[in-house]
């Protein structure tokens, strides 16, 4: 199936207490997404979690600074033009890409043709 639209996993690390002005960075993106209409997003809270800085990210008991990390599936060139976008939002560790195999689920049908 030669020049398919290949689907991509986007995850964006961050955490649960990091702003842009007065949102909170994980909210921020999610809006974004959906007003980009991006395929689908969820935003999982990590139970701990560290990156380079070796900042331990976890509950506490009168704050919450948990890893949070954002995923998104959608064709790769959307993906890639919605990360191009965030060039100025602080406090995003790391954003990765990888292929994704869609096989099913109502979701799917958002993923079946990259003209929306």
């Amino acid at each position: 199936m030669m020049g398919e639209p290949v689907r991509k996993l986007l995850r964006i690390y961050t955490d649960e207490a990091a702003y842009i002005g007065d949102r909170k960075v994980f909210e921020y993106v999610a809006s974004l997404a959906r007003d980009q209409k991006m395929a689908g997003l969820t935003v999982l809270e990590a139970l701990i979690g560290f990156g380079a800085s070796a900042h331990v990210h976890r509950r506490h008991v009168l704050e919450s600074d948990r890893a949070v990390v954002i995923e998104i599936v959608d064709f790769e060139d959307a993906l890639r033009a919605f990360v191009a976008g965030l060039s100025d939002v602080p406090d995003i560790g790391l954003m990765t890409l990888e292929a994704v195999e869609v096989i099913g689920g109502k979701a799917s049908q958002a993923l079946e043709s990259p003209s929306r």
